[in-house]
């Protein structure tokens, strides 16, 4: 009892360090919905334009179209997107997937409506960097090993999602008696990386989503509005 009163004890401040991390998260979801809502609003303009819709009938018709092309975009983007970009944006929407969704439910544990408990092991609680560095190294091992290029690309995400599991317990992993590298401090350093992930995957996403209307609208899957009929006639004359 003496002993313990002698020794300081470090107070924990769970809210301190998952405020940031929660509001990772929401500006990943908010950040997706921008983009993925202004696809929808340059496919429907496109739409607008080429079939010269007014009518409330013809909007909401107009709207379903959008929403085809998008994804018909977002597809095509994806696949003519060179391998080194595609696998990059798989690894970083795995990293920031699995650090935004752990960071919630761990939160979500604490608060008692998360539908899952931590895991144990024989009373032993197994951390998620335990997982984490598994699927890393043994998804960055198999990618070594194959040359199966689709393969490889799936493996970049799973890759990315190890890692984000990893670099969520930083603090646990680095926790070292200088306020720096305390929970307090690498919490800033989690969230300057996660915010990094955040903006990397959504530049990768706006030039797949550019190179995709590109294509769509040369292989005739969207329609094309004047001012790419003008590009494309000013890159015939060029030639």
């Amino acid at each position: 009892m003496a002993l313990s009163r002698m020794i300081p004890t470090r107070r924990s401040h769970p809210l301190r360090a998952d405020r940031p991390t929660v509001a990772l998260a929401a500006l990943a979801t908010v950040t997706a919905g921008v983009v993925i809502g202004g696809e929808l609003v340059r496919m429907a303009r496109r739409r607008r334009h080429s079939e010269q819709v007014t009518a409330p009938e013809g909007l909401i018709d107009t709207a379903g179209k959008a929403t085809r092309d998008t994804v018909a975009v977002a597809v095509e983007g994806y696949e003519e997107a060179p391998r080194h970009e595609t696998i990059l944006f798989n690894t970083l929407t795995g990293f920031v997937g699995a650090f935004a969704l752990v960071r919630l439910s761990t939160w979500g544990q604490r608060g008692g409506w998360w539908p899952t408990n931590p895991v144990t092991v024989r009373g032993r609680h197994i951390h998620h960097f335990v997982p984490g560095i598994l699927i890393a190294f043994g998804a960055g091992g198999t990618g070594l090993a194959t040359s199966n290029e689709r393969l490889e690309e799936a493996l970049s995400f799973v890759f990315g999602a190890g890692v984000g599991l990893t670099f969520d317990e930083a603090a646990l992993l680095l926790d070292l008696r200088d306020v720096y590298w305390t929970r307090e401090g690498v919490v800033s350093l989690q969230v300057s990386f996660g915010l990094s992930a955040v903006l990397g995957a959504t530049l990768l996403a706006l030039r797949i989503l550019r190179r995709g209307e590109k294509t769509s609208v040369e292989q005739g899957i969207i329609p094309g509005m004047e001012a790419d009929t003008h590009a494309q006639a000013g890159a015939g004359s060029l030639r």
